[in-house]
């Protein structure tokens, strides 16, 4: 990876429409990451309980998540800091709930990943036990990322997503809903007893920490400096059209072929009851297609994770050890300690189940997360670290003060159902 960074380094940055959007990638990357079997579970249960009525909570949710992938990706290329500079610069205890928090996160997520991805396997090709699918996931991501260059990576990751959107959007189109209704659903509403789905579907569409590995892949892709800028919101704004897309293809579905049925899904499992009904009814076909969207879903998030996160703690790291005089790379000891902590240790749940302090203690640190990121990216961006023409627009404050109100209920909802 580290090679292509360097002959990358004196790319210029494209001036037409047509030259940028032929570079963009690290926008889908980011995205992709953050889409998992949980978001899609999510987005075809409201289908399923409510029709078409949150379209519009999509929506908002993905221009939300492009707001906070924006500002990460500015902060970057405006400064020429990272993230995790920008936090220590806002207090040694933003460093250190990061850390904490990171160290957590990566245990418990690295088991749910490979899970996510062995599920779709088994159901697939029931040749191997759940176990073995699931490490046979988690150490292909290891060795991909361990050995592979970043432009391998984007490329795999674009290959996933691809199918991903064929897959998905191809099942959906079975079920085109009236023009009518669709439309309707753009109209905001909250049908009784929906309120907490609704806030869920517009928090949780593409992403929480894997959002703040966006300015490292922004790094690998050798963009670098203010004039990435505009190109940087192209590939954003392209990479949650696309999300947008995708979950409300998922959203169709389940207003199209479940609404109205007494059908509940739920969990991940219910994505592959699911593709049992849709069989039963259209034919193996159909049925094949979806599970293959599910599995390149949940094996892009795990591939993102296991690239991007390792940035974030080697860079934690460094910035603790105040060796900012150097940039982080996936050479750096801290990187592959990480993957490794990400790939190994979790398997361990896998066989011994998950321990419950930890489950609570990782949920209680997750639902700040969101706030916490919306919180820094309006101090970051205002302050004077930042060349007055990239500092946050007031449409930019008032989204991410919005994000801070959402997330902040989010949590509280969380923290509630944890304790």
């Amino acid at each position: 990876m580290s090679m292509e960074v360097n002959t990358n380094t004196n790319l210029k940055a494209p001036k037409s429409f047509k030259k940028r959007i032929a570079l963009i990638g690290p926008g889908f990357v980011a995205a992709a990451t953050g889409v998992g079997t949980g978001d899609l579970v999510a987005a075809l249960v409201a289908g399923a309980g409510f029709g078409l009525v949150f379209v519009w909570a999509i929506i908002v949710g993905s221009i939300l998540k492009h707001f906070l992938n924006e500002g990460v990706g500015r902060w970057h290329l405006a400064t020429g800091k990272t993230i995790l500079e920008g936090w220590q610069e806002m207090g040694k205890w933003a460093t250190g709930y990061f850390g904490i928090y990171a160290v957590i996160w990566g245990f418990v997520y690295g088991a749910a990943a490979a899970s996510a991805c062995a599920l779709a396997m088994t159901t697939m090709f029931p040749v191997m036990p759940f176990w073995a699918w699931a490490v046979i996931h988690a150490i292909a991501g290891f060795l991909l990322v361990w050995t592979g260059r970043y432009l391998l990576f984007e490329k795999v990751m674009m290959f996933l997503i691809g199918l991903m959107f064929v897959t998905v959007v191809g099942s959906a189109a079975l079920f085109l809903p009236n023009l009518g209704d669709f439309l309707k659903g753009f109209v905001p509403t909250i049908p009784e007893g929906s309120f907490l789905l609704a806030l869920g579907l517009v928090g949780g569409v593409g992403g929480t920490i894997t959002m703040t590995s966006y300015g490292y892949w922004l790094k690998e892709k050798g963009w670098s400096g203010k004039e990435w800028v505009p190109t940087m919101r192209l590939d954003s704004k392209a990479a949650y059209t696309m999300t947008a897309i995708f979950t409300l293809a998922l959203l169709i579905v389940g207003s199209q072929f479940l609404y109205g049925t007494g059908i509940e899904l739920e969990g991940e499992q219910g994505l592959f009851e699911l593709t049992g009904l849709l069989g039963d009814k259209y034919g193996g076909f159909v049925s094949w297609m979806f599970l293959i969207g599910f599995w390149s879903a949940a094996f892009s998030s795990l591939l993102g994770v296991w690239n991007g996160v390792p940035y974030l703690f080697a860079d934690f790291v460094r910035v603790v050890k105040k060796r900012t005089d150097r940039p982080v790379t996936e050479k750096d000891p801290a990187y592959r300690l990480f993957l490794a902590w990400l790939t190994f240790p979790p398997l361990l749940l896998l066989f011994f189940g998950k321990p419950v302090q930890l489950i609570i203690l990782y949920g209680a640190l997750g639902a700040l997360f969101m706030p916490f990121l919306s919180f820094s990216l309006i101090w970051l961006l205002n302050s004077k670290k930042v060349d007055k023409d990239y500092r946050n627009s007031p449409l930019a404050n008032i989204v991410f003060a919005a994000c801070i109100l959402l997330f902040a209920i989010l949590a509280v909802t969380k923290l509630i159902s944890i304790f």
